[in-house]
């Protein structure tokens, strides 16, 4: 590699394009089945908001990949409980949003 193919990589037109994961296809089918509730909560979080995504069947290792993607979207931190998604901070659009993108027909915003 010369130093002209060098300086090219920090050219953000040759940035690698980063393409959805190949599993949202096959989740997307499954998605459409569900009942997705977004809720708005501020009990036991120290007066902070966070947003709890309800009724994802997913397994364990699922829920934790869309996790991550959620939390990607929306820029904060989260966690993933009793098959619960726990986004911080008030972004229930965003997740409503990503959601249907995946394929979920079926998302509402609940509470607060």
């Amino acid at each position: 590699m010369n130093w002209e193919d060098f300086q090219a990589l920090g050219s953000p037109e040759n940035a690698p394009r980063f393409e959805d994961n190949e599993e949202t296809p096959k989740l997307a089918k499954r998605f459409g089945t569900f009942v997705v509730r977004i809720h708005l909560e501020k009990k036991k979080r120290g007066g902070k908001t966070a947003c709890i995504i309800k009724g994802l069947k997913l397994s364990s290792d699922e829920l934790k990949d869309l996790s991550k993607d959620l939390k990607k979207v929306c820029g904060v931190g989260g966690a993933c409980k009793n098959g619960e998604i726990i986004i911080q901070g008030n972004n229930r659009e965003k997740i409503m949003q990503h959601l249907q993108k995946l394929g979920v027909k079926d998302v509402k915003m609940a509470g607060g």
